[in-house]
């Protein structure tokens, strides 16, 4: 070989090692955001068809655009506790695993989303307010419904006794509240439940931690986002839908979501207490990514209460959410999303919280 030869092999391998060199961070993040698929979306909804209430309602027409667009073979509908349940035994869910979940009991659920379910071929959970049941009011399932439902195999899980606002109540009073619905639910159907959902999902450290000790495997806020295996089982996300929120874009979009992985999340606790004398509104809001990802200078975070917020990166890794307007008494929702690449490209990871200020 000649020696000009010899130059131009040597030049082209230290040229094919420095160009793996350059593709090796962009080659892992597409491969954590692959990974990333091991992954549940969980869809929320309470009325069906009851346009007396469109804030809590999915007209008819809307919910049978959905049950039709998560009959393509890409989705896979399973039970919820499935989903919690291979998760924890370290199983790989099926991409596009989905679970659907109505709250408190309305009777529409009986009458009108169950039969088009049980046509379908779909699991379900609803998380129920069990003093509504009780009391037998006009517009609530009854036992005797809810029995006929959880032997066919629907999963009837807790929801508080009155749907409390929480956070804004003693640790007495949350306690009673979270035991007194489990016990009901066991009186009635026999059977203890294991999944949990924070009414209006409003929580605190102090309730999740309530709620782990009272005995359930998971609980549920409505927060948007996916959940992935290692994401809080104690205030996992939900994409709450009805008329304003229910289009098909959105749904087509909230069924697609991956997760963004994760942690050092702040603050700590989403509960911000009272609204007078809150030491810190707005709160200081940040997160660190578990794993490099692609396209991460194209994150957005939108705030409810002021809209887009801007993001400051500290380092290569952590990102903070930087506003101006306090927020307001109630509920703020945080939303960040990020859109995925590769075989992922038409998706987004998301990630969202619920904050809460009480009077």
């Amino acid at each position: 070989m000649s020696m000009n030869n010899k130059i131009f092999h040597v030049l082209a391998a230290l040229a094919f090692s420095f160009g793996s060199l350059l593709q090796a961070p962009q080659a892992q993040a597409q491969d954590a955001e692959d990974a990333l698929a091991n992954s549940a979306v969980v869809l929320m909804y309470h009325r069906f068809g009851d346009d007396r209430f469109p804030s809590t309602n999915i007209r008819l027409e809307q919910f049978q655009n959905h049950l039709s667009e998560l009959a393509n073979d890409k989705y896979n509908i399973l039970a919820l506790k499935d989903i919690i349940a291979r998760q924890e035994r370290g199983e790989t869910l099926p991409d596009r695993a989905i679970g659907i979940t109505m709250d408190d009991g309305y009777a529409t659920i009986y009458d009108v989303a169950w039969p088009l379910l049980k046509k379908a071929g779909f699991p379900f959970t609803v998380f129920i307010s069990t003093d509504a049941i009780d009391r037998g009011l006009a517009d609530m399932m009854s036992w005797d419904q809810l029995r006929e439902m959880a032997a066919s195999g629907v999963t009837i899980a807790a929801h508080t006794g009155s749907h409390l606002h929480m956070p804004k109540h003693s640790i007495t009073r949350t306690s009673d509240e979270i035991i007194r619905s489990a016990r009901r639910l066991e009186e009635e159907l026999g059977t203890k439940p294991t999944l949990f959902a924070y009414p209006y999902g409003e929580v605190s450290l102090a309730i999740k931690r309530q709620v782990a000790k009272a005995g359930f495997m998971a609980a549920f806020g409505q927060h948007s986002g996916a959940f992935a295996p290692s994401d809080d089982r104690f205030y996992l996300p939900r994409f709450s839908l009805n008329e304003r929120f229910g289009d098909m874009g959105r749904f087509i979009t909230a069924s697609n979501a991956l997760p963004l992985p994760l942690n050092d999340i702040t603050p700590e606790d989403v509960y911000l207490g009272r609204i007078e004398g809150a030491a810190n509104n707005p709160p200081a809001m940040g997160f660190t990514l578990a794993q490099a990802m692609p396209r991460i200078d194209e994150l957005g975070c939108f705030l409810s209460h002021e809209g887009k917020g801007v993001i400051q990166s500290i380092g290569d890794v952590r990102f903070e959410v930087r506003v101006e307007t306090p927020f307001p008494k109630g509920r703020t929702r945080l939303n960040c999303t990020l859109p995925g690449s590769g075989k992922n490209a038409g998706r987004w990871h998301w990630f969202g919280q619920i904050y809460y200020l009480s009077d």
